[in-house]
């Protein structure tokens, strides 16, 4: 099922000089989002920004009622939704696409990078309240650019990367030494896609099942504009926004 709704904006809160939380609500409950699914919003008195934005689900707070949605600011549109205020209304196309494996949930590594570290967050909790506890693998360029830390810690382990060294271990997160001390059952990857083709073969290499969301641009969300193709191993080209985002690895030509 999907809703446009006007959400209400509960709060915005600054992360750093290029990121905001936005907590968003409404009077009747939240419907079920599943972790790895996204909305697509509209930025209104943005003269420049005509097509609604799609954003990660982040997280999903049942007991306030609350969407939370990281939000990189990057453009006009973007920083228009940086500078809501409380009590301000968002319209929000959601939840679409396909999330997340979450049928088994033990021995799961997380891996994120940049702003994509966004939905993994949601999937950690989730994972968390089925009774598993995930490991999180997160790098940034430098410990400044990571996000989030202390609420990935709720759910599980969490090991970080920076390419300068700044914090956790120097590097690329296929660097990471969690990979020789720990085995997996499924690998969760979302971030720049460099990135993920690196995670997608290195779990291969171990003979582990990789998944990965990927960050196409979606100017509708329902499969209509075509501007978010992928090509499959499976299906030919297919649309991220409807087939995905979150793809089996072997799907795709990495």
């Amino acid at each position: 099922m999907k809703y446009c709704s006007d959400l209400t904006v509960k709060a915005v809160e600054r992360i750093n000089e290029k990121y905001v939380l936005l907590r968003l609500t409404q009077e009747d409950p939240l419907p079920k989002m599943q972790p790895g699914q996204f909305v697509e919003v509209r930025v209104d008195d943005s003269p420049n920004t005509f097509l609604r934005r799609p954003i990660s689900i982040n997280d999903v707070d049942r007991v306030n009622n609350e969407l939370h949605l990281l939000v990189a600011v990057v453009g006009d549109g973007t920083r228009h939704l940086a500078q809501l205020t409380a009590g301000s209304k968002l319209n929000v196309m959601y939840p679409l696409g396909n999330g997340f494996n979450v049928t088994s949930v033990q021995s799961r590594l997380l891996v994120g990078g940049g702003v994509g570290v966004a939905p993994l967050l949601y999937l950690g909790r989730t994972i968390s309240e089925m009774g598993g506890k995930p490991t999180f693998l997160l790098g940034a360029r430098t410990k400044h650019d990571l996000l989030l830390l202390d609420k990935f810690k709720m759910y599980g382990e969490v090991y970080v990367t920076t390419e300068d060294g700044s914090e956790g271990e120097r590097g690329f997160v296929t660097d990471h030494t969690i990979w020789q001390k720990q085995k997996f059952s499924l690998v969760s990857t979302c971030g720049p896609m460099p990135m993920m083709k690196a995670v997608a073969r290195l779990s291969a290499s171990l003979d582990t099942e990789c998944e990965l969301s990927l960050e196409n641009k979606m100017a509708c969300g329902l499969g209509a504009c075509l501007c978010c193709v992928e090509k499959t191993n499976d299906k030919g080209n297919v649309c991220v926004c409807t087939e995905g985002p979150v793809f089996d690895a072997k799907r795709l030509t990495l």
